[in-house]
């Protein structure tokens, strides 16, 4: 373009800015919201990729061996190159002893200590929970003494973290004596006398035999932290302790992988098993929330830009009239974009860095949320990232504009736009279609893609879909609205174009509403009934286990209840999938009167055997197993097995979809110990208060050592009282769905806010745009009211076909999803649809009365 031309965009953009400024008012507040929506995301995304397990007890080590906390599972769809699919575990993956004696004997290792971690119980219930270690293990940190000595019998103990760590602890002076005073070295804690107190985080110190003992892991250990001679180098060591594992061939003990040597921030993933799991699953939900984010930005801002753009076709007439070439009309018009967009994302992208923050303040201020020891950091060059947003959502916009800014004529209802309509509606069908052959979070996803590609269909075909409206509401309109509802009914049919671009984002709005509360809902809902009916225990216990319980006067029958997952590889549609899944161990003899998954097939006597499983009926017919099958998991640990399929149960929501028995899932757990013990009564003629009142100071069984199989717990106290209450309703939870709800909850809240903008800016702008219409209403003899009332009923046009549409959209993904995952339809508590019927009411309406009001007839 020459010079002259350059000049003459600079102009035309320049006056046609100044002019339409409150028209474009709409646009950039709507930029603001999505870059700094967009900018948010990228920062948490950005802390979370660069997220770690804190370094603690490990803080002094050069090395840390540790077993392979990860599965992997490579594959070869058809036609495809071979994908390798990745879990996290939460069971420790233990080390061969063996491991000790080859790294004492690698060059320039100072020393190689075994570290053996365990569970210590405390209390009457064992309400406690402590972590045990041996006492030479403190100085991979190092922890010192800072008052007493080592412990030398399996007898004693020190305490970490001070003293001022264990206030109410159950200290004791003497026998029979208790104190929540914080305990002195010669009290009790858990059943040991304190010799010492140590610094660092709180923790039961014992000797090296008793740690080991405790554990419950003969001939392994749970890792092996390496100190380095003075003047060694990290990496140095490093490449010498890996050539001397891989020369002695040593694998971890559960599925045979070689052992990990961790060096720098990676050392951290030895001591919190829970941190990389959660932050996979962290960047898991972010990722799929920011896809959505994309899509449901690139909507309102395609919708806006355009009407901003599109009611100003009689000025680009003008223009081209007068000399103008399309180009320079075209380039005046991104060029105009570009100076409302450009400073609108840069202050989003400023106020994204502050929402960051607040997410990650609320995230980090819920306690049991973000698991213990993950770090989320946010150095400053990160935050440039909202920057990156910025440009990304200026482009957005720009890219509108070649679409809006079409010669006069040649844009609408075209061939092509009714053809990319109905391909999106079709590919939002199909998408639904997907997510019923899936499951979890898998049929979520799709139900989330299917609604966004359903409202953009719709979008597209808006001026049909609000022409099909008009027709379907033209005689109530002309009966029930008098003239102004004839002025409406004639307007409908007439500016079905204006009418589609504004149903468009109230379809977008109600879509979304919908589907995001009412998935959530449905898996609630049907899982709490399935809790319900699947615990008929009347007695819980903790700190102990069925085994005690049983000896208890007036106990029929009782299970111990273990958490914990497993790894299920299946390939859906096509492609391979590793799903890391909760999972309860049970007792077979003790489910009558406590546990009841609903058999459907089979007997959950097999239970009493390990190598066996019971099978969640959703799950069952996807694998295509029953009764008599075998299964292919692995377990906690990483251990694969092959398990054969006893029973298939049809509560899985609550249960989960394998049951194992306890004597196959304990010995592949971190901590075996029951989470819980249910326990059913002999009869029913007093209630669980006055049964446990009756039973006091009966079967006075003390829990310590009272562990099932490998690894027993630490604990004092008799059992003698069962939780007080009505049972708590067994179920399971879903990895991460605490932290997962919350940033969901989050982000879900931020785009709905950003979608109701996007009505009431188009609204206005389309209000804007009419102003002269409304204007020669009134001359040739509209009254107020009567203007008042045409605005009413277009109001209401726009909220009841809003509403219908929208619904209608949703409810293919959600039956879909629903019908997949319950067996049931969808559901939304009905204080959720009021409230999004009357946002969706509200910014209607001041959507179109507010322009309407205006006095000064420029937009």
């Amino acid at each position: 373009m020459s010079p002259r031309g350059n000049a003459a965009v600079r102009l035309l953009a320049a006056r046609s800015l100044r002019t339409h400024r409150r028209a474009w008012a709409a646009v950039f507040a709507a930029v603001a919201v999505t870059s700094a929506l967009l900018g948010a995301l990228a920062l948490a995304l950005g802390s979370t990729a660069l997220g770690h397990a804190r370094v603690e007890r490990y803080a002094a080590t050069a090395v840390v061996v540790a077993g392979d906390q990860e599965v992997r599972w490579t594959t070869k769809p058809w036609g495809s190159e071979p994908t390798t699919e990745r879990a996290d575990l939460t069971e420790r993956v233990r080390v061969p002893e063996a491991a000790v004696a080859v790294l004492r004997a690698v060059p320039g290792v100072r020393a190689a200590v075994p570290d053996h971690t365990f569970a210590v119980r405390e209390g009457s219930p064992a309400d406690r929970v402590h972590e045990g270690r041996s006492w030479d293990a403190a100085r991979l940190a190092p922890y010192r003494l800072t008052e007493g000595r080592e412990p030398r019998t399996g007898s004693e103990t020190v305490l970490g973290g001070g003293a001022e760590a264990w206030p109410g602890s159950g200290a004791r002076t003497g026998p029979g004596t208790g104190s929540s005073a914080t305990p002195r070295i010669g009290d009790t804690v858990a059943g040991r006398t304190v010799v010492g107190i140590a610094d660092g985080p709180a923790a039961l110190y014992v000797t090296a035999a008793e740690a080991g003992k405790r554990a419950g892991h003969p001939g392994t250990v749970g890792a092996v932290g390496v100190l380095a001679e003075p003047g060694v180098p990290v990496d140095t060591l490093h490449a010498r302790v890996r050539a001397a594992l891989d020369g002695a061939g040593l694998e971890d003990t559960a599925s045979g992988q070689p052992l990990r040597a961790l060096t720098g921030d990676g050392r951290g993933g030895a001591e919190h098993l829970a941190a990389p799991p959660a932050r996979t699953e962290l960047l898991m939900v972010l990722a799929a929330i920011s896809g959505t984010v994309v899509l449901v930005a690139l909507l309102v801002l395609a919708s806006l830009v355009a009407q901003a753009l599109g009611q100003r076709a009689a000025e680009r007439e003008l223009l081209l009239s007068i000399g103008a070439t399309p180009r320079q009309t075209r380039a005046a018009a991104g060029r105009e974009v570009i100076r409302v967009a450009g400073p609108a994302a840069l202050l989003g992208a400023l106020l994204g860095a502050p929402a960051f923050l607040a997410l990650w303040s609320a995230l980090r201020g819920r306690t049991g949320v973000v698991p213990e020891g993950l770090e989320l950091p946010s150095p400053p060059w990160l935050f440039a990232a909202v920057l990156v947003t910025a440009a990304l959502v200026t482009g957005l916009a720009r890219a509108v504009v070649p679409f809006a800014a079409r010669q006069p004529g040649r844009g609408g209802k075209g061939t092509a736009r009714r053809v990319g309509g109905i391909a999106l509606l079709l590919a939002g069908v199909m998408s639904a279609g997907a997510g019923a052959a899936q499951g979890g979070a898998a049929a979520a996803a799709a139900a989330g893609a299917a609604t966004v590609t359903l409202v953009a269909g719709c979008a597209l075909l808006g001026p049909w879909l609000a022409r099909a409206a008009s027709v379907v509401l033209d005689r109530p309109l002309r009966w029930c609205g008098g003239a102004p509802g004839r002025l409406v009914a004639a307007g409908a049919n007439t500016h079905s174009r204006r009418l589609g671009a504004a149903l468009a984002p109230v379809v977008l709005v109600t879509a979304f509403a919908l589907v995001q509360l009412s998935a959530g809902a449905t898996m609630g809902r049907a899982a709490d009934a399935q809790a319900r009916a699947a615990t008929t225990a009347d007695l819980a216990f903790t700190g102990t286990t069925a085994e005690h319980v049983r000896g208890l006067p007036g106990i029929a029958s009782a299970t111990d209840v273990l958490r914990s997952s497993v790894v299920l590889a299946r390939t859906e549609l096509g492609t391979p999938r590793l799903e890391r899944l909760p999972v309860l161990g049970v007792d077979a003899a003790g489910l009558t009167g406590t546990l009841d998954p609903g058999v459907v097939a089979g007997d959950l006597a097999g239970l009493a055997r390990t190598g066996t499983v019971a099978v969640g009926s959703g799950t069952a017919d996807s694998l295509d197993v029953r009764p008599g099958s075998t299964v292919e998991l692995r377990l906690g640990d990483g251990t694969p097995r092959r398990l054969r399929v006893v029973a298939v149960y049809e509560r899985s929501l609550a249960l989960g979809e394998f049951l194992l028995p306890k004597a196959e899932l304990a010995p592949h757990m971190s901590d075996p110990y029951p989470s819980r013990v249910l326990a059913a009564r002999e009869g029913s003629g007093t209630d669980a208060t006055a049964w446990a009142d009756a039973t006091a100071g009966a079967g006075q069984a003390a829990v310590d050592g009272a562990g099932p199989g490998p690894g027993p717990g630490t604990g004092t106290g008799p059992v003698t009282r069962p939780l007080p209450g009505p049972v708590v309703p067994e179920r399971v939870a879903l990895p991460g769905a605490e932290l997962n709800g919350i940033v969901s909850a989050a982000v879900v809240s931020a785009i709905g806010g950003l979608t109701l903008l996007s009505v009431l800016s188009t609204l206005t702008l389309i209000g804007a745009g009419r102003r002269g219409e409304l204007r020669l209403l009134g001359r040739v003899g509209a009254s107020a009211g009567q203007l008042r009332r045409t605005l009413g009923l277009e109001a209401g046009f726009l909220v009841v076909t809003g509403l219908l549409v929208g619904a209608v959209v949703a409810a293919l993904p959600l039956t879909s999803f629903a019908w997949t995952l319950t067996g049931g339809l969808p559901y939304l508590p009905p204080v959720h649809l009021g409230l999004i019927a009357g946002a969706v009411v509200v910014t209607v309406v001041a959507g179109v009365f507010l322009p309407g009001t205006g006095r000064r007839p420029r937009g």
